[in-house]
């Protein structure tokens, strides 16, 4: 499975894919259906999961004319955290950004709140509509492994938020239900400043906190009994993520190995991802050739007794000043079209219900792959805009601490050009010091750097030029050093890989997500140390002997510049249950930094 970014991302970030074009022809600043008339031009900025369907659909879509006019509907994918930045800011005009989009269909309509609110906050009037109808849903669970989710009663006992706060607080851990060998309880969970399934899953676990459905108020987020509550289940965290498939395809890797019950107990994802990993499609993506193999022990979708959401991609037709009453009139027949019932049936075929309420939820979503659809009982009601905003805050403030050891490549060829005037090495220290901010006060963070013969007085191929420590300490310290950085010789990279891991778990810090985060624009170029088998059995050996315990350190690696092995890259993390991130394109590598600490 590949770990790249895909598209998938983190809020403030943005990877556009090609915008598909069907049905109609570009002729200068528009299209032309035929090539004789211009074409109504829809751009829409859409969540991942649903881009090949509204490419389909659009292509269909597009054959028509409306009013005896052709339309062009354009589809180009956006995560939806990074969409709400951009509109936040007014969808700022850079080639990176793509066009403003008339239509915008995050995965669920919160990110349309949390965008007015912001809006709000700064004066602005809002352009994200109330009234959008769902284009499909599919409601937020919690996936356990079967055997996981038997020893805690299911399917006959119903399990809740309050049940995983119970085992992330039992010092017996598994224990405690019979099952020492699975260790203590681990909890997977993404970020809510970027992933939708996070967002819904922190909503969730505060009505679980104060009992309630609906009406949460900002007292209640602000409760301190109710944040000691966050913080026992987010102590259970093993890591963050910009997106739920690095769990899943770290578990669906571990699952192959026999190994996956002391990789992670559970996962907050969306019930069309446990479709997915059960089908053997983990990330929701075949790559050319490959076949979907089921995994050894599937995931069972727990809908927490407390109550849950639904993502319903809504198709937003902005009320922006740059939407034309014709894009307006386009986008309402496109939005039409595709709540047409022989429409909405095709998004069963990506592990979705439909939105229209007309259509019957069928197979895919039954209990062959591990999915009720008479779930949920309860569906939560969405905060108001003011209390969405603070729980992502608040989040922040809670969530669980990281220890970090920032390595970074000074090898030669990290001065060369990026193509842009820049060298790589100076996008590189930008990206770096931006992505500081993402850390809260109390996260300790170190730097490392790398290269063949650093320093002719040792042996050592790294220097530590700031210790690991306090960021609130020693942020100024960390951007003057990663500011001063310059190329030098070669590349040790397994040498400095194995180093940096094994330092920090010699260190461990179990109240704290451990990780190394290493950047390389290069291959080894150390004929002393050339065995990277040994170094991937050295990395797997380190963290899988240490699952039982939680003592895990995971790696994280850039692939940065056109040079970079990221085949290589990606063996060594997924060794520790880490991802690899993919910044060929030097001028993206502020997106990938941002989107790799996003898991810490």
């Amino acid at each position: 499975m590949r770990r790249t970014l895909k598209g998938r991302g983190c809020l403030g970030v943005l990877v556009v894919a090609a915008l598909v074009l069907a049905g109609c022809t570009t002729t200068g600043g528009g299209t032309a259906f035929g090539g004789k008339r211009n074409c109504t031009t829809v751009t829409m900025a859409v969540s991942p999961e649903k881009l090949a369907l509204l490419t389909e659909l659009a292509a269909t879509f597009n054959k028509d004319k409306i009013d005896g006019k052709c339309v062009d509907v354009r589809v180009a994918k956006t995560s939806s955290g990074a969409g709400a930045t951009l509109l936040t800011e007014g969808w700022p005009d850079e080639p990176a950004n793509g066009p403003k989009p008339v239509v915008w269909s995050p995965a669920a309509s919160s990110w349309g709140a949390v965008v007015n609110q912001r809006l709000s906050d700064k004066g602005q009037a809002a352009i994200v509509p109330t009234d959008a109808k769902p284009f499909m849903l599919t409601p937020l669970t919690i996936a356990m492994p079967r055997p996981m989710a038997q020893a805690l009663g299911w399917p006959n006992t119903p399990i809740g938020y309050s049940d995983l706060l119970a085992l992330a607080n039992d010092p017996k851990g598994w224990a405690g239900k019979g099952h020492p060998e699975w260790g203590p309880f681990k909890l997977g969970k993404t970020n809510p400043n970027f992933s939708t399934s996070a967002l819904s899953a922190t909503i969730a676990q505060y009505y679980a906190a104060v009992g309630k459905v609906r009406d949460l108020s900002l007292e209640d987020v602000n409760n301190p009994q109710v944040e000691s509550a966050q913080r026992g289940v987010e102590s259970a965290v093993v890591h963050y993520g910009d997106t739920t498939l690095t769990f899943l395809n770290n578990l669906y890797r571990a699952d192959s190995r026999g190994v996956g019950l002391t990789y992670v107990s559970a996962v907050a994802v969306e019930e069309k991802s446990v479709i997915d990993y059960n089908t053997g499609n983990p990330d929701g993506i075949l790559d050319p050739g490959e076949r979907p193999r089921p995994p050894r022990i599937p995931l069972v979708a727990i809908y927490p007794k407390e109550g849950t959401l639904f993502s319903d991609n809504p198709l937003f037709i902005l009320n922006a000043p740059w939407v034309s009453p014709v894009q307006r009139k386009a986008a309402q027949a496109f939005e039409a079209f595709v709540q047409r019932p022989e429409n909405q049936r095709k998004v069963l075929r990506f592990g979705f219900r439909p939105g229209n309420p007309s259509v019957p939820v069928a197979a895919p979503i039954n209990a062959a792959n591990g999915v009720d659809p008479g779930q949920p009982q309860t569906t939560l009601g969405l905060p108001t805009p003011q209390v969405l905003v603070r729980l992502v805050e608040k989040w922040g403030e809670l969530r669980k601490g990281a220890r970090v050891l920032l390595v970074m490549d000074v090898s030669g060829s990290m001065g060369d050009d990026a193509g842009n005037g820049d060298t790589k090495l100076e996008l590189a220290k930008r990206a770096a010091i931006t992505a500081l901010d993402q850390f809260k006060s109390d996260d300790l963070v170190g730097l490392r750097i790398f290269s063949t013969q650093i320093r002719a007085q040792e042996p050592k191929d790294y220097i530590d030029l700031v210790p690991v420590g306090p960021i609130s300490a020693d942020r100024e310290q960390l951007v003057h050093s990663i500011d001063a950085l310059a190329p030098t010789n070669g590349t040790p990279l397994y040498t400095a890989a194995s180093a940096a891991f094994d330092d920090m778990k010699q260190a461990f810090d179990p109240a704290r997500i451990n990780a190394v985060l290493l950047l390389t624009d290069g291959q080894n170029e150390d004929p002393r140390n050339e065995d990277l088998d040994g170094l991937v059995r050295r990395l797997r050996s380190g963290s899988e002997g240490a699952s039982s315990g939680g003592n895990t350190v995971r790696l994280f690696t850039i692939a940065y510049g056109r040079d970079a092995d990221l085949a290589v890259l990606k063996r060594m993390a997924e060794a520790t249950n880490g991802a690899s991130y993919d910044a060929h394109d030097p001028t993206t590598i502020n997106q990938v930094f941002t989107a790799v600490v996003s898991n810490f």
